[in-house]
């Protein structure tokens, strides 16, 4: 499954930005991601209704979809001629994987080994050890994983770099959530999928209609204001959801808020990170993009399960806690998104320059009217 998502979302992405004409793109972009929310918006409900049935349907129900959309693509997706590569860096990716996956298993394994421990801290260094080689053979080599030269494109770094800090902060609220329905009040799969639904519903629509407001503010302050909304959705929780409270007055205007949040941060980020690379690029650089909100997605979850197993009392307490690790993960996201800049704003017409001798009479007309 791993695999395939690797060789399809990316590509998807590639396709899509390689066949849209040049001042389509970033509606495009937002159109891709509005459709990943939907399908994030219906994956929670249909899998609780399938988990009642048999866990095994959550699988089976991919050979029917994964065949259609073989055949379907055959025949609907377009022709994009292919280039000669050197090989791949496999080795690299092996090497990146491994090192996150050590910084992972660290961070979930450390209240049990012990922070100070010889396997925390052993496990943190290797991982640690393993990115920075990673990013040396990057630099040499002939077809590395991460094309570094990509950075030096204009508000890709910065929405890169955004990306993975707010995937941090995303990926530790919806686990969270799904956390405090099962664990807190004892909801079935069911319930808690329906739970989630409300505020999954809302980054597809504004990612279909936020075109406007970034072609007038530019991606960093819709970005930001993003990050700032889906903070106050986790600052809500903070505040008001507790075990007696109510869905309706507790959980509900934070998934709204977050949800909110979301389709501001996500779209945005992502198409301003695309929308300045070369067509030779899109693929690559939509790959680096989505491996960066992936890493992201594997580090909030892990900083979730390390907060919030760091000896709370009550579990109320350490939920809590995981709230407070994702609101500092927003806030760093926040800041990271000032650094996008403008990109996706219309720039505004300059009146046109007045030839000298019209500008001279026109200030002895003025003279004369003073006069």
């Amino acid at each position: 499954q791993a695999v395939g998502a690797a060789m399809l979302i990316p590509s998807s992405l590639g396709l899509l930005l390689a066949t849209a004409p040049p001042d389509k793109r970033l509606a495009s972009v937002r159109g891709w991601t509005a459709i990943s929310g939907v399908a994030s918006a219906l994956g929670p409900v249909l899998g609780g209704l399938l988990t009642d049935l048999s866990w095994h349907w959550v699988f089976l129900v991919n050979v029917p979809i994964g065949v259609a959309a073989l055949l379907g693509g055959l025949r609907v997706l377009p022709r994009v001629p292919s280039r000669d590569l050197p090989r791949a860096d496999v080795l690299g990716a092996a090497v990146l994987t491994v090192s996150i996956a050590l910084v992972a298993l660290g961070l979930v394994k450390g209240d049990d080994w012990g922070w100070a421990s010889e396997k925390f801290l052993g496990a943190l260094v290797l991982g640690v050890l393993g990115l920075v080689w990673f990013t040396v053979r990057s630099a040499r080599h002939a077809s590395p994983v991460l094309p570094l030269p990509l950075f030096k494109f204009r508000g890709f770094s910065p929405s890169s770099f955004s990306n993975v800090l707010f995937a941090v902060a995303f990926a530790a609220m919806l686990l969270s959530t799904v956390l405090w329905c099962q664990d807190v009040w004892h909801w079935s799969a069911v319930r808690t999928g329906l739970a989630i639904f409300p505020g999954t519903l809302l980054p597809p629509a504004l990612a279909m209609s936020i075109g406007p407001v970034i072609h007038r503010f530019g991606s960093s302050v819709v970005a930001f204001a993003g990050c700032v909304v889906f903070g106050a959705g986790i600052a809500w929780w903070l505040v008001r959801l507790s075990p007696d409270a109510g869905y309706a007055g507790g959980m509900l205007p934070g998934m709204l808020l977050t949800g909110i949040g979301v389709g501001l941060t996500l779209p945005t980020l992502i198409s301003a990170g695309v929308s300045g690379l070369p067509p030779q690029s899109f693929s690559t650089g939509s790959g680096v993009i989505t491996m960066a909100r992936q890493a992201g997605t594997v580090l909030g979850i892990s900083l979730l399960v390390a907060t919030m197993g760091s000896g709370a009392a009550h579990p109320a307490d350490a939920f809590d806690r995981g709230w407070e690790m994702t609101l500092g993960a927003t806030a760093a996201a926040a800041i990271a998104c000032l650094f996008v800049g403008t990109v996706g704003r219309t720039p505004r017409p300059t009146p046109p320059a007045q030839p000298a001798g019209d500008a001279g009479a026109g200030r002895a007309a003025g003279d004369a009217g003073g006069a």
